[in-house]
């Protein structure tokens, strides 16, 4: 009854999420060179707005234009990718990290076994070759087991080469396939003579190679372990009630508007809302913070999280590509396969790297078959091809990137692309919105005055409020409600970011607003309710009218406080050497208040959503670097117009796809987070490509110069990616630190 199709999908658009994106699995794509040539290849295909391969993942990632010309888009970009060697398989919807992990899986199986059968043959060849004596025997020995080495488990070099050269290109594998063959061929031509030979080279090169390939996927799968644990959940089993029987079934099969039982110590398994009984729930996984949060009845919990205490019965609101998890997952692997700007020299650098050396390499062997013997020349020539192999290029930006975006994950922070980390090594000044974000955003009404003819006043101005969705609107139906007032049925509810609302309560239009909102409705205010709403003003708080019929009908007023250890962050912002502001659509005097007891630098109030882009756009015509800081929803067009946008929000009602970077939690410590993030990955990418180029820029001219031993190269080209990767892999194990004095407020206990 409660079952996929016969492929294991569900059905989906392209991509399986219908934003124009197709995802593929690339086969054959082993070195920086191999990603210039998928993305040429998808690149040239019509419809296709941008593509991108992931060296790291073995992906590749391609933006449709809004029309493509094709019918079928993805087969054309499936036989362009195989024309040019490099056959694809579309990620299906349903296809979570399972896919992925088996592959992983399989290739780390697939290299060790060829390693153990290359050491098995490379191990007896060295031993004959250069430890006893040299009789004929010896030297047959040799080329069979070398032979076995370099044309068996070698193979898969080999085919690759072949199949890149009848498509007119050539890869890495060409490098290893020549290099190996020739030690190999010319030793088995110079055997019969007595001459000398290396069959051990030849077999020694193929193994050291396989073990590279093994120890490379190790460390790549732990680079991206973190996005996985994402939504590895979701294999797992939840109980759901189904035709009133409570079911085991897998959380993929989970529909919108199913109930599921979640026991102490269990994960939920979708996005929802608790429709029975209470508990704790940690948000670790996805938020970063790892003090349980108390829900209950009516609260929004996020699939994925950890139920501590209490059972509780969870109706589904989004499951699937919809969910939190998996959106998240989503954005981090698109920041993962993105480009950083930095990487383009490499890129360049790759697409004419490897014919640059195999034409070194002939050089080579001219030039040492004139001045020296033949093995002498051969011996050289191979190190010149063996050494330059271009993985560590390739893996450079891609490794420090993944690892980032994989942290950044854990601790609730969210990177959109790789560009955007590069943009916050540059930013000068910081300015950040202020209700939720410096603030808590947990209103509390603390006044209320109104005409005694209206004594339904608040239950009115309550039930706009509360139909308008604002925090300011919750915290008077809050209040009211502790008043004893229960908030009025509102219909038509209309909301105005910044300024207002306005509803229909009992057959009148409601407005609530500000004193300007009230004239621009042409609402007369009056001086008797002026000075309430600036009484309350100069106390700090937050001040607005409620009105209809014309005429204003009484005054509350909220009060706001600043954000445990918000002032030590705008501190640690200084100290970076940025400037602080507070852009604020509130009365200047309750944004002076928060903005003295945080000491922020600037303030700016009563300003609307276009009045903050304006306001960062003009700073950013003046040269600034300007990064903003906002709930995300009311503050979009201030996030869009920075440098860089950091969107805040909790739960599963924030905007986790409204700006380059978001930050899961209200913890205003991730904004130091985010800035040590993007450090440490610019930091990593540049030290992943200096050393890349720095070994291939020495090691060349050592190779051709006989200075370098063709087993010590293929030692040297496979553990060079290793260390690129390994040294992306600290960025992994990387806590931050607390702020000074921020013990409340500091890296998260992971």
């Amino acid at each position: 009854m409660y079952k996929e199709d016969a492929a294991g999908h569900s059905p989906t658009a392209p991509d399986g999420s219908g934003r124009g994106t197709l995802v593929f699995d690339v086969e054959g794509m082993h070195c920086a060179s191999c990603v210039t040539r998928v993305e040429k290849a998808l690149s040239a295909q019509p419809g296709v707005a941008e593509a991108s391969a992931d060296l790291l993942t073995r992906t590749a990632r391609v933006r449709l234009a809004h029309r493509p010309p094709a019918a079928d888009p993805t087969r054309a970009l499936m036989e362009a990718a195989a024309g040019a060697g490099y056959p694809l398989t579309l990620r299906r919807r349903n296809d979570g990290p399972s896919s992925p992990q088996a592959r992983d899986r399989k290739e780390r199986r697939r290299y060790g076994r060829l390693f153990a059968a290359a050491a098995a043959l490379a191990v007896p060849t060295a031993f004959l070759g250069m430890f006893l004596p040299d009789p004929a025997w010896s030297r047959a020995a040799q080329a069979v087991l070398s032979g076995a080495a370099v044309w068996g488990t070698g193979l898969v070099f080999h085919k690759t080469t072949w199949t890149r050269l009848r498509r007119g290109g050539v890869g890495m594998d060409a490098l290893i396939t020549l290099g190996s063959s020739a030690a190999w061929f010319y030793s088995a031509a110079r055997a019969p003579s007595g001459e000398p030979v290396f069959f051990e080279t030849a077999a020694v090169i193929v193994a050291f190679v396989l073990l590279g390939r093994y120890l490379e996927a190790r460390v790549k799968a732990r680079a991206a372990q973190a996005v996985e644990n994402l939504v590895e959940w979701e294999t797992w089993d939840a109980l759901v009630l189904r035709d009133g029987e409570w079911h085991p079934l897998p959380c993929r099969l989970i529909r919108v508007g199913d109930k599921t039982s979640v026991s102490p110590g269990a994960r939920i398994p979708v996005d929802g809302v608790i429709i029975e009984g209470s508990g704790e729930v940690d948000e670790s996984m996805l938020t970063g913070e790892s003090r349980p949060v108390p829900r209950t009845v009516g609260d929004p919990v996020i699939g994925g999280s950890v139920n501590h205490a209490g059972r509780l019965v969870v109706e589904a609101t989004a499951v699937g590509e919809d969910s939190t998890a998996a959106r998240i997952a989503r954005l981090v692997d698109e920041a993962r396969a993105s480009k950083a700007p930095v990487q383009r020299l490499a890129d360049r650098v790759s697409a004419v790297f490897i014919p640059v050396v195999i034409g070194l390499a002939s050089l080579t062997l001219l030039w040492w078959m004139l001045r020296a013997d033949p093995a002498t020349a051969v011996r050289n020539a191979t190190a010149v091809l063996i050494i330059a192999c271009p993985c560590a290029l390739g893996l450079a930006t891609p490794a420090a990137i993944t690892a980032v975006c994989g942290r950044g994950a854990e601790l609730g922070i969210i990177f959109r692309s790789a560009e955007v980390l590069e943009r916050m090594r540059k930013l000068d000044l910081a300015a950040f919105d202020k209700t939720g974000t410096l603030t808590t955003g947990r209103m509390t009404l603390t006044a209320v005055e109104h005409d005694p003819a209206h004594p339904d006043f608040l239950a009115a101005m309550a039930g706009v409020e509360q139909a308008a969705g604002h925090p300011i609107g919750a915290a008077v139906a809050e209040g009211s409600r502790k008043r004893g007032v229960v908030p009025a049925a509102a219909q038509d509810v209309t909301a105005f970011p910044g300024r207002g609302a306005e509803g229909t309560v009992e057959g009148r239009r409601v407005t609530v607003g500000s004193p300007e909102f009230m004239e621009q409705r042409g609402i007369v205010v009056g001086d008797r309710w002026k000075e309430v709403l600036e009484s309350a003003r100069r106390r700090g708080e937050t001040a607005f009218a409620g009105a209809w019929e014309g005429k204003v009908r009484g005054v509350a007023a909220v009060r706001d406080r600043p954000r445990p250890g918000a002032d030590r962050v705008l501190a640690a912002l200084r100290k970076r050497g940025m400037e602080t502001a507070m852009l604020t659509g509130d009365h200047p005097l309750p944004a002076r208040r928060v903005a003295g007891e945080l000491d922020v630098e600037k303030v700016h109030a009563r300003l609307l959503p276009e009045d903050k882009a304006r306001l960062i756009e003009q700073w950013r015509a003046q040269g600034r670097a300007v990064a903003y800081v906002g709930d995300g929803i009311n503050d979009a067009p201030a996030l869009a117009a920075a440098a860089v946008g950091m969107g805040v929000g909790t739960g599963t009602g924030m905007a986790v796809e409204a700006a380059p970077v978001t930050l899961m939690s209200g913890n205003p410590a991730q904004v130091i987070h985010a800035l040590d993030l993007a450090d440490r990955a610019l930091r990593g990418i540049r030290w992943n490509l200096g050393w890349a180029f720095f070994y291939n820029t020495a090691a060349l001219p050592l190779a051709a110069a006989g200075l370098l031993n063709p087993m010590a190269a293929a030692a040297a080209m496979a553990l060079s990616s290793v260390s690129v990767v390994a040294n992306s892999l600290r960025i992994r194990n990387w806590s931050p630190a607390p702020l000074p004095g921020a013990a409340d407020i500091g890296a998260p206990g992971r």
